[in-house]
């Protein structure tokens, strides 16, 4: 039997809509597709994402949910309250047979609702420690799918992180000519590859413009994403003979990014982290020195499996790049094996593996 509506809840982040959108794609190969509904807030960058990659968006209230015991917290319950009644009706409406969390606002609500209303709940976790919702919903969910291994989550199956294919399926090797040449870098030069999320990263901006010099200096050219509002960051042209350094707003194309480099200077978010591993594109991780440690614990098993290096945000600086990444950069030897160890750590066919996971519990195959 094959189930006829599948509602999946990822809302707010790209690392709540990135892995929901990948498998709606995994769920859209199969022979017989579901009809796919996302749920979203107002609020989120779902109401541009989603609609971009040809899926249903319908919009609940938002649930946010303080980090910390303040007067917001008490006005939680009524806004749980007629959140979870309008989910709970969508669902009714849908026909639900399935709803696939993956945290934040929009999950809470879609669990409560789907619990109400009968309807077998799955979760996603992309980090290594779990946020509120996640955690309530484990607690009644059918199954429990986690990113990271070892995840503090009730029931967790290791699954990774869904990805799109553009990534996933992407041999960097045989991209490598091309990418370099879209980027305006040398065919043939190591390539260092920074970048700081879709906005940058104040501290990576800093530390790798500062030493500058010194990588192209060496040969190490190096593809730089600032982000968009940090127009302050340039770096000067380059003396005849050294590599280039090219500094870009936003990287548009991130399969060709990971391509085009030999190693990443960047920040360890879930799904950085996963799409990284499943490249084998091994990477120099800074997590952010805020929150609550997720990042940190997201870099840690890539790490540990000698696919790349950690390092403290206040212990980036340039004399760190130029002691610690410019010598594993001209080292071709060292960057295979890091390579090869950033691979055995991905997990590239997690769309599908969650695409299973969420038929069989659609069909009442648990």
């Amino acid at each position: 039997m094959s189930p006829r509506s599948v509602v999946l809840a990822g809302g707010g982040t790209g690392g709540h809509i990135e892995p929901m959108l990948a498998l709606a794609d995994a769920l859209g190969r199969r022979s017989e597709a579901p009809r796919i509904t996302c749920l979203g807030t107002a609020r989120g960058m779902e109401t541009r994402l989603v609609p971009a990659r040809g899926y249903d968006l319908r919009l609940i209230p938002p649930v946010p949910l303080p980090r910390r015991p303040t007067l917001d917290l008490l006005r939680v319950p009524g806004r749980v309250r007629r959140s979870v009644a309008e989910t709970r009706a969508l669902l009714e409406e849908l026909a639900a047979d399935v709803v696939v969390g993956f945290g934040g606002y929009v999950a809470l609500p879609a669990y409560l609702a789907a619990r109400r209303a009968g309807v077998p709940v799955v979760v996603h976790e992309q980090n290594a420690l779990p946020g509120l919702a996640n955690r309530i919903g484990a607690r009644i969910a059918a199954r429990v799918a986690v990113t990271v291994p070892d995840t503090p989550l009730h029931r967790g199956e290791h699954v990774g992180m869904p990805l799109r294919t553009a990534i996933s399926g992407l041999d960097r090797a045989a991209r490598r000519a091309e990418a370099r040449e879209t980027f305006g870098l040398d065919a043939d030069r190591p390539t260092l590859l920074v970048f700081g999320g879709s906005q940058g990263a104040a501290s990576l901006n800093r530390a790798a413009t500062a030493a500058a010099d010194a990588l192209t200096s060496a040969g190490v050219q190096v593809l730089h994403a600032r982000g968009p509002k940090n127009t302050d960051v340039s770096v000067p042209p380059r003396p005849a003979g050294a590599a280039p350094y090219v500094v870009v707003d936003y990287l548009e194309r991130m399969d060709l990014a990971y391509a085009a480099a030999d190693l990443a200077l960047c920040r360890s978010g879930a799904v950085t982290v996963a799409e990284l591993s499943a490249v084998g594109l091994p990477a120099a991780f800074v997590p952010l020195p805020i929150g609550n440690g997720e990042q940190r614990r997201n870099a840690l098993p890539v790490v540990e499996a000698g696919g790349g290096l950690l390092v403290d945000d206040a212990d980036l600086s340039p004399s760190w790049i130029e002691a610690t990444l410019l010598p594993l950069l001209t080292d071709p030897a060292a960057l295979s094996a890091y390579a090869a160890h950033a691979a055995a750590a991905g997990v590239p066919d997690a769309d599908e593996r969650l695409a299973d996971i969420v038929l069989e519990v659609a069909t009442g195959d648990r």
